[in-house]
């Protein structure tokens, strides 16, 4: 049930900014539903082996490479979902950023 309710706070987060940031298009809100599960499917599976094989560069940085590994899978969302179009990295880094923040302001207030 936690899991339902998170994903739909996410599909409306993404709604909302859709509407609020530039460069980021979502024309349903069955397009913004579909974008919450494939961006929670990708951070679950494949964020975890970017970050593995990004460590050094990651350290380097002082962890902000994470920022850019968020961006490139809003950029990977955009590519696989056709009603969801991101139109630069900036785009997409603004939106990851946006995102994470009002996910976790958010999800303060889901108890597990």
């Amino acid at each position: 049930m936690n899991l339902l309710i998170r994903l739909l706070l996410t599909t409306i987060l993404i709604v909302v900014l859709a509407n609020f940031l530039p460069g980021i298009h979502v024309n349903t809100i069955k397009a913004a539903l579909i974008v919450a599960v494939v961006l929670a499917l990708l951070n679950t599976f494949l964020k975890p082996v970017l970050v593995f094989f990004t460590l050094p560069i990651t350290v380097v940085t002082l962890g902000l490479f994470l920022l850019v590994i968020n961006a490139g899978m809003v950029l990977l969302a955009d590519y696989f979902i056709d009603e969801f179009k991101v139109d630069s990295f900036l785009n997409a880094l603004v939106f990851s950023v946006v995102l994470s923040v009002s996910q976790w302001v958010l999800n303060l207030f889901v108890k597990d």
